[in-house]
């Protein structure tokens, strides 16, 4: 088989999808590579600054590591800012969606909201509320995403910084997108067919 013979996903046999999700196995495989190479374009993105994105990104992935954060939260700060290109307006949840079936839910939420806690640092200048991120002060996570802002993301525009290249990260990068998606050891009891990207954002366990 070459290709599929139905036209509508409802008409297609089990060999058909087997042989699909065959596929998919081994396009998977390559994911690890097109996060190293879509890291690797945001050196030609969002002009003003005195880094460019990528900089900014490998600035915070640094600064990540250097202060002793695990590998989940690193890498985070690595990809932070891979949605900047395809969602301007939302590259905090693009960005969120990309690391869910790999990471603990923690690492996903705190992704997830940092657009709104980066707001703290300059909405006030453009008439905008600075401490809207204070609803969700009694969630458990509020504080790890306070800090990720306050210690990597809003600290990392430096051009003298000392930042490591891309090439130091790539082992990490590699090393967990290549893990089992949605593994239970890594996400829980959270999967992709129990409104994952909800349950992530908002730190509730799902009922059995």
């Amino acid at each position: 088989m070459e290709t599929v013979t139905f036209k509508q996903m409802k008409d297609g046999t089990k060999e058909e999808f087997e042989f699909l999700d065959k596929h998919e196995d081994e396009f998977t495989k390559g994911l690890p590579d097109r996060i190293l190479k879509a890291l690797a374009q945001l050196d030609h993105t969002l002009s003003g600054y005195q880094v460019s994105r990528l900089e900014h990104s490998l600035q915070s992935a640094t600064r990540a590591e250097e202060d002793g954060a695990d590998d989940e939260m690193i890498l985070a700060a690595l990809i932070h800012d891979l949605g900047d290109d395809l969602a301007p307006h939302n590259h905090s949840q693009f960005a969120a969606s990309i690391l869910r079936p790999y990471v603990r839910p923690e690492v996903t939420w705190v992704i997830n909201q940092h657009g709104l806690f980066q707001n703290f640092y300059y909405a006030h200048h453009l008439g905008g509320d600075r401490n809207e991120r204070d609803y969700l002060k009694d969630h458990p996570w509020y504080q790890s995403c306070v800090d990720f802002c306050e210690k990597w993301d809003q600290a990392s525009f430096d051009p003298d910084y000392p930042t490591k290249p891309l090439s130091h990260f790539e082992p990490l990068v590699r090393r967990i997108f290549t893990r089992t998606a949605f593994d239970p050891q890594y996400v829980g009891n959270q999967t992709m067919g129990k409104s994952a990207v909800d349950i992530a954002m908002s730190g509730v366990e799902p009922k059995s």
